[in-house]
């Protein structure tokens, strides 16, 4: 019995080529072409919300989406001084 899934009689039948698979790599993207940080809005404005009407719910917001607008950066080269300064 053959335990390839062809029916072959083992690795001399195998159909797949591994010489012809090639790494993915993403199109480039120029920063104008990227989506709006909409986390990023949303934080500033229940920052604004909580500063000015003393909401502490606002602040709460503001600081949840400020925490989920720096988890989806895509940008590598953002550092931690960058990222601790956004929370400041």
């Amino acid at each position: 019995m053959s335990s390839s899934p062809a029916g072959g009689g083992g690795q001399g039948n195998d159909p797949r080529q591994p010489w012809t698979a090639k790494p993915y790599v993403p199109p480039p993207v120029s920063p104008q072409d990227l989506p709006f940080d909409y986390p990023g809005f949303i934080a500033v404005i229940f920052g604004i919300i909580g500063l000015m009407f003393r909401y502490k719910l606002g602040s709460w917001l503001a600081i949840i989406f400020c925490a989920q607008a720096l988890a989806n950066m895509r940008n590598i080269e953002t550092d931690l001084k960058q990222i601790t300064m956004a929370f400041m």
